[in-house]
């Protein structure tokens, strides 16, 4: 078992979905949570509890939005004052659908903003710190989008790429610090394929449409298109993966982009 008892984890994007799942996940681990997404006061406050009671000694929400470089920064400070992230998972995203020819400008930059340019700047904030520790670890979640492409999502594919570049990029830079004892400073994406969360609910529910508005068709319809198991992933498994990451034991691993697709890129 991982064992991250005073290791502090920034996880962005951790009020739901994929992000909540490593946040439980790091906490039942032992790590303190900062805890960052878009939420109102009475969810942040469920979240904070509830990672306490999944066993992080600390979890306490921190604000900043992620389109705004300046509001970064100050997001990343605050966690520095609060003892520094030793683990940083970049796992806000958004998502939008359309042609090439039919998507919208600021759709285009609010996706590459948050998805892409947001890593590079709480990752350029975190990594020296992790370096001067000797122990570091930044998980960036991507997306079998960072490995192929699919029609209709040109700004999401361009930013899960770019996130894939530049975290091969992070891992060569920071390779050697620290040791094995300490674990070292690795940077790795990981690329869940259908995944139920909410980010695909718009798809499944087009899907469904074709099929009567029954859900489960829709699931079945989107995943015989690209995802050869015909099973989603929950959430959970990203989580056990992210943890994994994190262990001393995974020192060597860096500069990979580890694909939960049901081998949707094995094709």
């Amino acid at each position: 078992m991982t064992d991250l008892s005073g290791k502090t984890a920034l996880v962005t994007g951790s009020v739901q979905g994929i992000g909540l799942a490593i946040a439980e996940a790091l906490a039942e681990a032992g790590a303190r949570i900062a805890v960052h997404g878009i939420a109102g006061d009475a969810q942040i406050e469920e979240v904070c509890n509830h990672l306490r009671d999944k066993g992080a000694p600390q979890a306490e929400f921190f604000p900043g939005d992620l389109r705004d470089p300046d509001r970064i920064d100050a997001l990343m400070d605050a966690v520095a004052a609060w003892g520094g992230a030793d683990i940083l998972v970049n796992n806000a995203g958004i998502q939008h659908t359309a042609p090439i020819a039919e998507m919208p400008r600021e759709t285009w930059d609010a996706i590459l903003q948050i998805n892409l340019s947001s890593a590079f700047s709480t990752m350029q904030k975190a990594l020296p710190r992790m370096a001067e520790r000797g122990y570091g670890r930044v998980i960036n979640i991507a997306s079998v989008h960072g490995l192929v492409a699919s029609k209709d999502k040109s700004p999401y594919v361009a930013a899960k790429f770019g996130l894939v570049g530049l975290s091969r990029v992070a891992a060569l830079e920071y390779a050697a610090s620290g040791d094995k004892k300490k674990g070292g400073v690795t940077v790795n994406c990981i690329c869940p394929g259908w995944t139920e969360t909410a980010i695909i609910e718009p798809q499944i529910q087009a899907r469904a449409g074709l099929h009567g508005g029954d859900r489960d068709l829709g699931i079945a319809d989107l995943l015989a298109e690209k995802q050869p198991s015909q099973r989603t992933s929950d959430p959970s498994e990203i989580g056990a993966l992210a943890l994994w990451l994190c262990a001393p034991i995974a020192h060597n691993v860096t500069g990979t982009a580890i694909p939960i697709d049901g081998g949707w890129t094995a094709q």
